[in-house]
């Protein structure tokens, strides 16, 4: 999973009600102290999505044969994949790719020895424990290009907002500490921001 870091600008003076609000515009001039507080909250999760990238690489002489045994071999490997029970709306085609291979030798002009035809999909599992027999699959129906997994959740933005919450009545209560040492009381937010997504064991969020 993601973390971020939000950063809150707090005004510690006017009676007002407190509200909090996001502001990209800089921040209006107002009497009192302003007090800037930077903040973090957490929520974790157990990974349940894992994401893999499989493909197929043919080569053949000409353009038309590397492109026909690449769509024959990539049609295997898709079978495959419904026969396992992946839904269509978790196989995503990523690239699909047609070169030219030459021969280099000194003193000669490159020679046209054939092409090569690349088709790679993205493909989440929703089912982790069933990865391992999946790829074996995979792999015996053609797929010559692996990559993965990598684990995520599903609903990334259910738990990036529980967060951000967090972060937020965190930075409420350090911004009420130092007003109070102050002589001072929090009157409202002046702008809130959020900064620097980072992964932190792939199964926690930070804001």
């Amino acid at each position: 999973m993601k973390s971020m870091w939000l950063a809150l600008a707090l005004c510690a003076v006017a009676p007002t009600v407190a509200a909090a609000q996001t502001v990209q515009a800089p921040m209006p001039a107002f009497a009192g102290t302003r007090l800037e507080i930077s903040a973090t909250g957490e929520a974790t999760r157990v990974p349940d999505v894992a994401i893999i990238s499989a493909g197929v690489v043919t080569r053949q002489p000409t353009a038309t044969a590397a492109i026909q045994g690449n769509a024959a071999q990539m049609d295997r490997v898709l079978a495959a994949l419904k026969r396992a029970g992946i839904a269509d709306r978790d196989v995503q085609t990523s690239s699909i790719n047609l070169n030219p291979e030459y021969r280099y030798q000194e003193n000669r002009a490159p020679e046209l020895v054939g092409y090569t035809a690349s088709n790679q999909v993205s493909i989440r599992f929703r089912e982790i424990e069933n990865t391992g027999r999946i790829l074996d699959a995979l792999v015996a129906e053609g797929a010559n290009q692996i990559s993965g997994p990598t684990l995520t959740i599903d609903k990334r933005e259910a738990a990036l907002d529980e967060a951000r919450l967090k972060a937020l009545a965190n930075g409420r209560a350090r911004a009420d500490v130092y007003a109070r040492a102050l002589g001072r009381r929090v009157a409202r937010s002046v702008s809130i921001s959020e900064s620097g997504l980072q992964r932190r064991n792939r199964d926690e969020v930070q804001v």
